[in-house]
């Protein structure tokens, strides 16, 4: 039944695949820079004493562990896959992927396992400034841990430092293969992009909370810390952004011709805002473009020239999915930068934030999150028809398995990883409900030398 569908093994397998990594990068995306606003929060109390600060801090330290383990969870089940549905993959390259994947347990996982309990369940047993400096640890681990993947992804993008004996890749140069040609770009824009999407992440559940009624400081104090951090890197995003851009010109081009829709090779070419690609005809749609504005973005240059995707014959990847992701991406990011400085006039112009921008904020809790995924498929499908650029291509490196079996394990997959994702945001929402009718401890900062962390959860406001 599967095969008269047209969805053959190396087809559900890159749906397989797809599908895992879509669900597993959601939490790291999140918890590699809410990790650094829990610093953030906890270095505010060290050198503050304001107990604001640290209940802000006890609230997110619960979310961030639960998003953690869900990233633990998927991101195991999602390396199986590579002797399942990739065998190819590994006896072509493992001699560089398997050292990468393993300086990231040895690393990143090894210093997140290490510490990671003693963030969570030593702040009433360390003094306040040494637990700070396990959280520093940790957010440390789950930086390294996105070095080294994106060292393989991006080497995959663009490989360099081996060399090819008998068909199998060996490494030569092993500073090359980390630190190749787009590996800065997209550690950088990735980094970025996780920062966005944390800060929003924290600014729509503050929100969330203060429309349900609670009116304590600590979820004001991190409204407007996720909106400031959004309405830095935003336009930092934008930046690194156009640098990536110019990076997968110069190494990607057949990319770069899908992402824009440029069919053929043209000096002045325009920035289409919307059209439908149209593959067969090898024309775009009811395009809507502004003259020379993708030639001058490119390229700095009105007539520069863009190659265009005759140039590549059939070598190049699909156009639709990445024409519509990359624009997907750019409005969500569009969208972020406007509503990050909308709300930081309006939190500098009244304390209290208006109704209108909590429910908008509120909205856009999960905006990293579409972001992020338009993002990783234009650069996973943008790849295609290789696997490895120029090395191995997907084809080569499927399994054999009957595509019924493949079929079978991606329906459990989905049933899953659609039950975990109902009850991730359903927690999410009990407790921020919960918190809301908690009396927190809320004052003018307690004499000197006093032990804020172990003040209780809550205190009644009529005993202080």
């Amino acid at each position: 039944m599967l095969d008269t569908l047209g969805l053959d093994t190396q087809i559900l397998s890159r749906i397989q695949f797809a599908t895992n990594i879509s669900f597993h990068i959601l939490f790291p995306t999140i918890t590699i820079a809410l990790c650094w606003i829990l610093l953030f929060f906890k270095l505010r109390f060290d050198f503050t004493a304001n107990p604001v600060w640290m209940r802000a801090y006890r609230f997110w330290v619960k979310i961030f562990a639960l998003t953690f383990a869900l990233g633990v969870v998927s991101g195991v089940t999602m390396s199986f896959q590579f002797g399942t549905n990739w065998p190819g993959f590994m006896e072509k390259v493992g001699n560089v992927a398997g050292p990468l994947l393993g300086y990231e347990v040895l690393t990143a996982f090894f210093l997140e396992a290490t510490f990671l309990g003693i963030m969570l369940f030593g702040l009433n047993r360390l003094p306040s400034k040494v637990h700070s400096l396990c959280v520093f640890f940790v957010a440390i681990g789950t930086t390294l841990s996105a070095f080294w993947i994106l060292a393989l992804n991006s080497w995959m993008q663009t490989p360099a430092g081996f060399e090819l004996r008998d068909g199998v890749v060996y490494p030569n140069d092993w500073l090359a293969i980390i630190f190749n040609p787009s590996f800065p770009y997209r550690l950088a824009h990735v980094l970025l992009a996780s920062g966005l999407t944390a800060a929003f992440f924290v600014a729509g559940l503050s929100a969330y909370r203060i429309l349900k009624g609670d009116q304590k400081q600590a979820p004001r104090l991190a409204l407007k810390t996720g909106l400031i951090l959004a309405a830095l890197l935003a336009p930092l995003q934008a930046f690194v952004g156009d640098l990536h851009g110019l990076n997968t010109l110069q190494h990607q081009p057949q990319k770069i011709a899908a992402m824009e829709g440029i069919w053929h090779t043209e000096k002045g070419a325009p920035l289409l805002l919307f059209a439908i690609p149209d593959e067969q005809q090898k024309t775009n749609h009811f395009p809507i473009a502004l003259p020379k504005m993708a030639s001058l973005i490119l390229t700095h240059e009105l007539e520069g020239e863009i190659k265009g995707l005759n140039a590549f014959k059939d070598n190049h990847p699909p156009v639709k999915p990445l024409f519509f992701a990359f624009r997907i991406m750019v409005g969500t990011g569009l969208l972020m930068l406007l509503v990050a400085w909308v709300g930081c006039y309006q939190l500098r112009k009244a304390n209290e934030p208006p109704r209108w921008l909590l429910k908008l904020l509120v909205a856009m809790t999960f905006s990293g999150w579409l972001a992020t995924l338009a993002g990783w498929y234009v650069t996973e499908i943008g790849r295609q028809p290789w696997l490895v650029s120029g090395i191995l291509k997907t084809a080569d490196a499927v399994t054999s398995v009957a595509a019924t079996h493949v079929g079978l394990s991606l329906l459990l997959y989905l049933s899953v990883y659609g039950l975990l994702m109902w009850a991730y945001i359903h927690t999410l929402k009990v407790m921020a409900l919960k918190s809301v009718s908690v009396e927190e401890f809320e004052t003018t900062p307690p004499a000197a030398g006093a032990n804020l962390t172990n003040l209780p959860m809550s205190t009644p406001r009529n005993t202080l």
